[in-house]
């Protein structure tokens, strides 16, 4: 994928470098210009710390539906086959990102009350927002990153209306700060716990799962990456539900929707983390990424509601979508608890099949193209209501 960088944004990889993150990147604005995508977190990473999946269309004309633009939480609830207005009352979805968005619960606000959702505050408990150790003293803001946990917070309220949202806002993009900010959605009693996030694999990233990563009884959920064919952390872990993405579109079919590999969702064998029982698939002797999908694909992109140093409705992909529609899915199942990743190997029927598409170059193998069964980029394929969660 072709990265748009202004001189803006090269200034701050400069200037950030050492923090192991870009600050106050140039904000992203709707334009005439030709529809392009853009990574919101595009910059220069050292080890030990992780960048948000969210890629935003710069002049994006995607317009399925009257209203903004980009796929509405009637569309995912319509091509997931969700029971989104019956189920999710009493679960609580966390979302966890790096630094602060101060406009989170306000731009939540309004994308609810647009799409006719229940309103979701602080006021009615539906929604609080923490620091890493559970307090108020918020992390410095980020314009990127508040452009990721606007698109979190939204896609938990499209698919599971009905339940609470839990923000909890690490102290910085590293991974201890994020684990610690896991452990955090934990011990306040988050039912499914969404990380739209990664960084590369390294030698030692198993005590990363087992410190921060491992929580029986709830259901963690991690971007698979927007890069195309190739591994990352933490969906490379095996205590988590790895989640990949597809592109996502009208048919004239049963369904009413079809589906394809995105060409940007992350894939392939872990180099380092154990092959856990519930995978059998040939080809890699290690975890195998991803174990299922949703709508990533920028170009079949959600609308989002966005304010800090914004303009307001743009349109979103990357697999930082998918991963809270999957976690918001494990919570309108009310499963959690007793549920995890291997009861998804052993309930197939319950998803839709991703049988085309590629995301890289792997000799032509499941594991970055769509096959019959299951593939690296989508794993299971998409979820067909809540029966598999």
């Amino acid at each position: 994928m072709k990265k748009f960088v202004t001189t803006v944004c090269a200034l701050a990889v400069l200037s950030f470098m050492l923090l192991g993150t870009v600050g106050q990147a140039s904000a992203h604005t709707l334009s005439s210009i030709k529809p392009h995508p853009v990574q919101a977190c595009s910059f220069v990473l050292r080890s030990g710390y992780a960048r948000c999946m969210s890629i935003v269309m710069v002049g994006s004309q995607f317009q399925p539906n009257t209203g903004p633009a980009g796929y509405h939480p009637a569309d995912l609830q319509s091509a997931y086959k969700l029971p989104s207005s019956s189920a999710g009352s009493g679960q609580t979805v966390a979302i966890v990102d790096a630094f602060d968005d101060p406009n989170a619960e306000a731009n939540l606000g309004v994308y609810r009350s647009t799409f006719g959702l229940s309103p979701c505050t602080t006021a009615n408990g539906c929604f609080k927002k923490v620091d890493e150790n559970g307090g108020t003293h918020y992390p410095s803001p980020n314009v990127n990153w508040a452009e990721e946990i606007s698109l979190d917070l939204d896609m938990v309220s499209a698919v599971c209306p009905k339940c609470h949202i839990l923000l909890v806002e690490a102290t910085t993009n590293s991974f201890n700060n994020l684990g610690t900010s896991v452990n955090r959605a934990a011990t306040m009693g988050a039912n499914a716990i969404s990380n739209s996030y990664g960084g590369s694999e390294f030698s030692s990233e198993g005590s990363l799962q087992t410190s921060f990563y491992t929580h029986p009884g709830v259901a963690i959920t991690a971007s698979s990456g927007d890069n195309g064919y190739g591994t990352q952390v933490p969906a490379a872990f095996n205590t988590l539900t790895a989640v990949g993405g597809t592109s996502l579109k009208h048919a004239a079919n049963t369904r009413g929707w079809k589906e394809t590999v995105w060409s940007g969702a992350g894939s392939g064998c872990s180099a380092f983390i154990t092959k856990p029982s519930w995978q059998k698939d040939p080809n890699c002797s290690r975890r195998t990424i991803a174990d299922t999908s949703a709508v990533a694909d920028p170009n079949t992109g959600v609308s989002v509601y966005d304010t800090y140093q914004q303009s307001g409705w743009l349109v979103f992909g990357g697999t930082s979508v998918s991963s809270p529609v999957i976690a918001s899915v494990f919570a309108l199942a009310g499963n959690a608890s007793s549920i995890n990743t291997s009861h998804l190997y052993s309930h197939t029927t319950g998803f839709y099949d991703v049988k085309s598409g590629s995301n890289g170059s792997c000799g032509g193998s499941y594991l970055c193209t769509g096959v019959t069964g299951y593939d690296g980029p989508t794993g299971l394929g998409t979820p067909k209501s809540t029966s598999a969660f």
